[in-house]
């Protein structure tokens, strides 16, 4: 189902009551910044109305060429927080996971703390691709040079998707692997620094 910029604010404007003092609208996708124009266009209404915008991003189509680029900085105008995936710091490892270089998205990171706007990382941890110690303590030394990180979470994988795969009749590219253990999670958080930001 498709909806305009309007008809979504009008809905989203519904649920108002409900938001408190910090609520507002999330967009995530997929990826949201494939369709930068029509986020663009939705977050300049709602400041137009004082709601709260947050943009939930791999970062993946980050670059700092025009045209992205102007829109990108027109969007961050109208974007109060960025919630940022960085999957995993080693640029090898996060291709061979993701069959794309991560660094578009440190630039990305980078550039937000230069302009100040304030960031959630999340860093999905998941045995055997994400989970490395190393990794997870240059994260960490590269999230400590960034001044506007304002929250670290780390999410646990999960096998809550694999119907999907198996109803679509595809191979499920995690195959075989556990979520993480209690300890390996509060192990990453820990190396992370997620209770210092």
């Amino acid at each position: 189902m498709s909806y305009s910029s309007d008809e979504l604010i009008s809905r989203a404007l519904r649920y108002r009551s409900y938001w408190g003092e910090e609520g507002g609208i999330t967009v995530s996708g997929g990826e949201p910044l494939l369709q930068i124009d029509f986020v663009l266009e939705l977050f300049q209404k709602a400041k137009e109305k004082g709601i709260h915008t947050v943009l939930d991003t791999s970062g993946n189509p980050f670059t700092r060429q025009a045209p992205f680029f102007d829109r990108f900085q027109m969007l961050m105008r109208v974007t109060d927080l960025v919630m940022l995936d960085i999957k995993e710091i080693d640029e090898k490892r996060h291709k061979k996971l993701t069959g794309h270089t991560n660094s578009n998205i440190l630039d990305m990171a980078r550039y937000l703390s230069e302009i100040g706007k304030p960031v959630w990382i999340r860093h999905v941890l998941v045995p055997e691709k994400t989970d490395f110690d190393e990794d997870l303590d240059r994260l960490h030394a590269f999230l400590s040079e960034l001044g506007n990180v304002a929250r670290v979470e780390v999410l646990p994988y999960h096998t809550l998707g694999t119907f999907k795969y198996q109803k679509l009749g595809l191979h499920y590219p995690l195959e075989g692997i556990a979520p993480p253990t209690k300890e390996r999670i509060e192990n990453a958080k820990k190396r992370l620094g997620a209770d210092l930001f």
